[in-house]
């Protein structure tokens, strides 16, 4: 036992999630950084109150400057909490404290007017903006990694499968650009959320503001309801740099499922690139490999092993997020004017949704920067079927002749042929009077059934998918260079 055992016995070290432990965002969603959100809120109010002339700005800077989380015991608020069924009572308790041995005349105004859900609400709004800031820096750095890798392999020939088997060939630089397009939505659909919508909780007891409105007509004349409400929500949005609420919303819980949509879908996008990952890393594929430093990946048994622990993290969190999103969601059903127990229960998954997508967006960069393709096993694996997965192709110069069921009934016999007698597509098909009626001999057959000359677009759209906003197909590009119109209709892959 330690001397601060007690402390660990009780605090969540990351030990069953370590995809987040030591992540950056793990800092910004911990106690100590929510704790310090709620007190932002406080001192955020005091300031919006002040400019508005019904707090004084004395009081109001001395609010502001004690509002630190170090000033109060975390673990003492935390078990409080379970005497009132939310943190912020004995937060405002112990800051008031705080305070009044500072500043005696202060102290009065600390959550002047309030209830626990506003400021709750509000820090859990600053605690999210953070932690997006942060996950949406990672997302644009996975991206831009993964821009260079498409570019790369633009033309670098690789099987494309369908239902776990090979099926036409595509290219390693158009799967890299899917993988950067669904990272991009997802950053944009953060930053949307971020920016746009996590507004400030401002509604009193019941949504109606009175308390607020009461201390302003006794400590201050006000008279005007309605300018005093607008100046209030606006001031104190500009306070806290989040946005302004249509209305209060301690049971209008868009903010939280629109968030946590987000998330649920960032977790998604980055999910597809680690599960695809770990399948191109298996030994028998092994057409991409993890960025490996020394100890990384190592098993407890097997010395032969190095695993793919980046993707296994980060698929990890995308398996657990939706669940998380869901349950958010479900806040949505919240009874009368404030819920008993839905928003209680919106906390831990708010937390645990950020830091599991913060920790997988900060693998996915490491991921993606050091990601190491193997062309020479890429093209290797597309011989596997001895040009099988390009019978799609053959089928269009078959058609024209035979007819397309006919040249599809044809294909399929070869191939069949060709993989129970353990012989190349191409002599199966040339020796095939059908074949030969259509014109295709065996020097055109192992032209058309070269995968590298069959990727279609895949060039081109990984171009498009490369462009800046706003370029013309036309446009060259730092990390893409364009194809020749023969290499386009020739498929562009094997230049």
């Amino acid at each position: 036992m330690t001397p601060d055992g007690a402390t660990h016995g009780v605090a969540d070290l990351g030990l069953l999630s370590p995809v987040r432990a030591g992540s950056a965002v793990e800092a910004v969603v911990g106690d100590v950084a929510w704790l310090q959100a709620m007190l932002d809120a406080e001192a955020a109010l005091a300031r919006a109150q002040a400019r508005l002339g019904t707090v004084p700005h004395g009081a109001a800077s001395a609010i502001t400057r004690l509002a630190r989380a170090e000033e109060l015991d975390v673990r003492a608020v935390a078990l409080a909490a379970r005497e009132t069924a939310n943190p912020v009572v004995a937060l405002v308790s112990a800051f008031t404290a705080v305070v009044a041995r500072q500043d005696p005349a202060a102290a009065e105004y600390v959550h002047r007017g309030s209830t626990s859900q506003d400021v709750f609400d509000t820090g859990a709004m600053l605690v999210a903006r953070r932690a997006l800031t942060v996950v949406c820096d990672d997302l644009d750095a996975c991206a831009g990694a993964l821009a260079r890798l498409a570019g790369e392999h633009r033309d670098t020939p690789m099987a494309g499968r369908t239902l776990a088997l090979q099926a036409v060939p595509t290219t390693f630089g158009l799967k890299a650009a899917g993988w950067r397009r669904l990272v991009l939505d997802a950053r944009d659909r953060l930053g949307r959320v971020r920016d746009q919508g996590l507004p400030v909780a401002l509604g009193g007891a019941a949504g109606t503001l009175a308390g607020y409105l009461e201390y302003a007509a006794v400590d201050a004349g006000m008279t005007d309801v309605e300018e005093y409400v607008r100046r209030l929500v606006a001031a104190y949005a500009e306070e806290t740099g989040l946005v302004e609420p249509a209305l209060p919303w301690h049971v209008l819980r868009t903010p939280l499922a629109d968030l946590a949509a987000a998330l649920g879908f960032a977790a998604g996008a980055l999910g597809k690139f680690a599960v695809d990952v770990q399948l191109l890393a298996r030994t028998e594929t092994g057409e991409v490999a993890e960025p490996a430093p020394a100890g990384r990946g190592v098993s407890s048994a097997m010395p032969h092993k190095a695993n793919p622990v980046l993707a296994t993290l980060i698929r990890s969190a995308a398996l657990q997020v939706p669940h998380l999103a869901a349950g958010l969601t479900q806040s949505l059903v919240s009874e009368d004017e404030r819920s008993a127990g839905a928003w209680h229960a919106e906390w831990q998954p708010l937390r645990e949704a950020l830091r599991l997508v913060g920790g997988a967006a900060e693998c996915a960069v490491e991921l993606a920067g050091g990601l190491r393709p193997d062309p020479e096993r890429m093209r290797a694996n597309l011989a596997l079927t001895g040009g099988q997965l390009v019978t799609e192709r053959l089928t269009a110069h078959l058609a024209g002749a035979l007819g397309k069921a006919a040249a599809k009934e044809v294909l399929t016999e070869a191939a069949k042929t060709a993989r129970t007698g353990g012989r190349p597509l191409v002599a199966v098909l040339a020796a095939d009077d059908r074949v030969a009626s259509a014109g295709l001999g065996e020097e055109r057959l192992t032209r058309l059934l070269d995968p590298a000359a069959y990727t279609g677009a895949a060039g081109v759209l990984t171009d498009r998918a490369l462009a800046p906003p706003g370029a013309s197909p036309g446009d060259s590009f730092e990390g893409s260079p364009r194809p020749s119109p023969e290499g386009s209709l020739k498929g562009g892959a094997g230049r």
